[in-house]
């Protein structure tokens, strides 16, 4: 449940996302607008729609209510010279931020309800990430690499079948911060026993983030395994992957790759 301003005619929702998938991105240099569409498929009778903002640091905030049963958008204390919105029919609208400034940066959700206020949900899609890009800073994909596990962990474990061992995954001197991490083992996705950071963080002018693998040490020894940490970068444009590979026990390096 979440509460929005006193300014909106409305107090409580309850709220469930009919969005899935990955979030989208969007990159916009500052002083640049940038506008977000949003359609739905619940149906003519979810003509209410609802724009939310979440910057770093901060609670998701209400910006602006849109409906088809009037033309007015209640914006409650927001600027309506820094944020915009279109409401054409029931299943679409847009929402767009004026003026970029680094501030306006974060995570922009959608959501959407019907007029019955006995029910009071309200729908939520998978929302947008808006990065302000520094016209100082270049953009710069990742620098990754892998360390192998080290040879004093868990080795006091008199359960062999307890013993671990981590590897680490280190993608720095990226900008901005538009990437995502994944493991394979022997060419197949793992997700257990991985650990990522929930988000990059700055390093002076670039970003840099970790992820963690965790297996059992009879995999890590087991001749010919190999490991391989992929991470995404969007750089506006196009997504690029990089990646690095080690083998189990001899932990020998076997590949560096970038594809686009």
């Amino acid at each position: 449940r979440a509460e929005n301003g006193k300014d909106f005619r409305f107090l409580y929702y309850a709220f469930s996302s009919w969005g899935q998938g990955a979030t989208v991105i969007q990159s916009h240099r500052a002083g640049d607008n940038a506008t977000i569409h949003c359609n739905h498929t619940k149906g003519i009778n979810y003509f209410q729609m609802y724009w939310y903002r979440q910057v770093p640091g901060e609670n998701i905030k209400l910006i602006v209510f849109t409906t088809t049963a009037k033309p007015d958008h209640d914006f409650g204390d927001f600027d309506k010279k820094k944020f915009s919105a279109t409401k054409p029919d029931a299943e679409s609208g847009t929402f767009t931020v004026e003026n970029l400034e680094p501030g306006d940066q974060g995570l922009y959700f959608c959501a959407v309800s019907h007029c019955d206020s006995n029910t009071g949900e309200a729908y939520f899609g998978g929302g947008t990430k808006l990065t302000v890009l520094d016209p100082k800073r270049e953009i710069t994909p990742p620098t990754v690499k892998v360390f192998q596990p080290s040879s004093k962990e868990c080795r006091n474990l008199k359960d062999e079948k307890e013993r671990k061992k981590t590897l680490l995954c280190v993608a720095r001197d990226f900008y901005p911060d538009h990437v995502s991490i994944f493991w394979q083992v022997n060419a197949k996705n793992v997700t257990k026993g991985v650990a990522t950071d929930p988000a990059a963080r700055l390093d002076d002018k670039t970003y840099f983030i970790t992820s963690r693998l965790r297996v059992h040490a009879e995999v890590w020894t087991s001749p010919g395994t190999n490991f391989s940490c992929f991470v995404t970068f969007f750089d506006g444009n196009k997504t690029i992957i990089k990646d690095e590979t080690v083998f189990a026990v001899e932990g020998m390096f076997m590949w560096n790759s970038e594809i686009t």
